[in-house]
């Protein structure tokens, strides 16, 4: 019962982080939002990256949405197994694979999202379309991660 108790105490560490980072991704889009509407242009992200206070919300957007896909897909994953009583020591496509039979994802979409991060880390800064599909497929996929935390929050 002590180690289901510490589990559960480490899976709402979690949620708290990952909800955490996605009111911040939020609320940029909000910012960025009073002056430009999604999909962003290349016209509006050339506005963007001539307002220091635009470009500091963008970057939020994209640093706060890789901090909240690394959570999620590193560790709340393998916690929320743990609580479980599950093993998580198998492939990380078995994992996912679990998380869609108990349709908390789309292992699918998580591919889609994941590649998005990776986007991120490989691509970012160097090529202002990327940073452009990016932020525009953040604004997209966001909600994805979001149902992901209040469905493993509904079940703790």
């Amino acid at each position: 019962m002590g180690s289901q108790n510490l589990d559960l105490q480490i899976v709402q560490q979690h949620l708290k982080e990952g909800f955490t980072h996605l009111r911040r991704v939020d609320e940029a889009i909000e910012e960025i939002e009073k002056r430009y509407r999604f999909p962003i242009s290349e016209v509006e992200f050339h506005e963007i990256l001539e307002n220091r206070v635009d470009l500091a919300f963008s970057d939020q957007i994209i640093y706060r949405f890789s901090k909240l896909q690394d959570l999620i897909g590193a560790k709340l994953f393998k916690s929320f197994l743990l609580y479980q009583g599950e093993n998580v020591d198998k492939p990380f496509r078995d994992i996912l694979n679990r998380f869609e039979k108990i349709e908390i994802l789309n292992v699918e979409e998580w591919f889609e999202v994941r590649h998005l991060r990776n986007e991120i880390a490989h691509n970012y800064d160097s090529n202002e379309d990327v940073v452009i599909e990016i932020l525009n497929g953040i604004f997209e996929t966001r909600n994805e991660l979001k149902r992901i935390l209040e469905k493993i929050k509904s079940f703790v």
